[in-house]
Order: structure tokens, then C-alpha cells, then sequence
């Protein structure tokens, strides 16, 4: 399993596969959501969060950045379990118009949360998730999950609990 070092940029097995399942966007009523088939690099992700924020000063070593949402918000797994691995870090969600938030407390997590319907964006902006399971993104739930299958709302409402700081935490880096 890779550890998160400040070199590591190699996509864990899930985020491999999930960069090969179709996921649907059903004209609003799926998920809205394209995985990477890579980590942005460390340079791209110094950029776009130096622009997401307006501060110069910051860069994004935290972030692994593995996909988007059709208006350019930005899904990533954060650094906030320092020295574990990367399937054992929070996933959280950037959004093109400064929407921010966590999506789940770990990448299996997140993976039921796909599975569930729901994608990174309506995570974040959303109280209330409706389970719109999608076939396909639960075989890959299954076939890598580590953490036991639930709805969409309570792991977000899991990592939400977990983490409440993090909002805020990037809403001091803007300027």
C-alpha cells in the first residue's frame, strides 16, 4: 500500500479502476463526476489552489488531486491523517464557485458514497443525499471497499463530524 510521502503520486488501485468505469450523468439525475487517470501534479495543484484561494503563499502538498465535476470543482484526497496511507485519507471537494467540504473519511468510504449516487459537489452542497444506487460504481465499491457499505449521508455526515475544521481551515487561506 503507498504511503503518502511528498513524491507519491501513483493512483491506488480503486482510483485506477474508477478512472475506467462510465459513470453516468443521466442529464442532471447521475453523478456528475470525471475521474483522473492520474494525481494532478504537484505543480498544477500549487496553481489551481493558489487561484482557488487568491493567496500566493499557499501550495498544495496536502492534496492529491483525482478528479472533476463538470464545472471544474476539483476532488481530492487531503493530508489529514499525516503518514498513513493514501485509500486511509479524507476525500474532500473544492468547488468551481468556492464551495468546500468533505466528502468522506476515506477513499473506501467515498467509494460507497459513489455507489450510493450521490458525487463529490452534491456531498458538499447538499443536506440531504437520496440513494440512487448505480450498479456498476457498487461492483467497484466492492471489489475495493475496506469499510462496510452505508448510506451516502452518514459517511459524509461521519467525515463531516470527523473533520469540522476543514471547512473553515481553507475559508483563513483566502484572501
Amino acid at each position: 500500500m503507498s504511503e503518502m510521502t511528498g513524491d507519491d503520486r501513483c493512483l491506488p488501485p480503486a482510483l485506477a479502476d474508477l478512472g475506467r468505469v462510465e459513470i453516468a450523468y443521466d442529464d442532471g439525475d447521475g453523478i456528475d463526476f470525471d475521474p483522473y487517470s492520474a494525481f494532478e501534479s504537484p505543480e498544477e495543484t500549487t496553481h489551481w489552489l493558489r487561484q482557488w484561494t487568491g493567496n500566493p503563499e499557499v501550495d498544495g502538498d496536502a492534496y492529491r488531486i483525482f478528479g472533476q465535476d463538470g464545472s471544474g470543482g476539483l476532488a481530492a484526497l487531503w493530508r489529514g491523517r499525516p503518514g498513513r496511507p493514501l485509500t486511509e485519507q479524507p476525500v474532500v471537494f473544492m468547488g468551481s464557485e468556492g464551495q468546500c467540504g468533505m466528502v468522506a473519511g476515506n477513499l473506501p468510504d467515498f467509494l460507497w458514497v459513489l455507489a450510493d449516487g450521490v458525487g463529490p459537489l452534491e456531498s458538499v452542497l447538499y443536506e440531504e443525499h437520496t440513494s440512487r444506487p448505480d450498479a456498476s460504481l457498487t461492483q467497484l465499491a466492492e471489489r475495493h471497499a475496506t469499510t462496510p457499505r452505508r448510506p451516502a449521508r452518514d459517511i459524509i455526515t461521519e467525515a463531516r463530524a470527523e473533520f469540522p475544521a476543514f471547512a473553515g481551515d481553507i475559508e483563513k487561506l483566502c484572501r
